[in-house]
């Protein structure tokens, strides 16, 4: 039960994390939507950089952006609580149910590695070359989501076995 209840809790420390964030995200927009506006300008990028032709600079492009990350980050949420709450009701079941009961937070962590890895790591990253700000970066925070989520990831998709008398 002590792996079953590690899972759980991690689960649902990452469901947290993605609350918080939905929250921070609408109830101080303007911060981070500067970020995602800076980072799509490109304005902090390397003088001369010969990548420039692929600055965004339309408003209205960035608000789009924004709202997908926000909704990305809100349906993995979403995902989470539901993947941790058919974890919790599982957990006094058999392996084998407990094991089939992980496929949603599977999922919603999948979706949640899609989102640090391409949009922010592949797309703000390399496509808008946020790695050459050194104000609008956030990819030292993108890898760390990445790293905490794949771990968790990893934990999770270990089978759980029925315990011997």
């Amino acid at each position: 039960m002590t792996i079953r209840w590690t899972k759980l809790f991690l689960l649902a420390a990452i469901g947290i994390y993605y609350a918080l964030v939905v929250l921070d995200n609408l109830t101080d927009f303007n911060s981070n939507y500067q970020f995602v506006r800076h980072v799509l300008s490109m304005d902090s990028t390397f003088i001369g950089n010969q990548e420039m032709w692929r600055a965004i600079h339309s408003p209205t492009v960035h608000l789009a952006f924004y709202w997908t990350i926000i909704i990305w980050e809100f349906a993995s949420a979403i995902l989470i609580w539901w993947g941790t709450a058919k974890l919790l009701r599982a957990m006094r079941e058999p392996a084998g149910i407990f094991n089939t009961q992980k496929r949603t937070a599977i999922v919603a962590l999948a979706v949640s590695l899609l989102m640090w890895m391409l949009a922010f790591l592949d797309v703000g990253g390399e496509w808008f070359m946020m790695w050459q700000s050194s104000v609008w970066n956030g990819q030292q925070q993108a890898f760390r989501m990445f790293a905490i989520i794949s771990l968790v990831l990893l934990l999770l998709i270990q089978p759980d076995l029925d315990q011997q008398a």
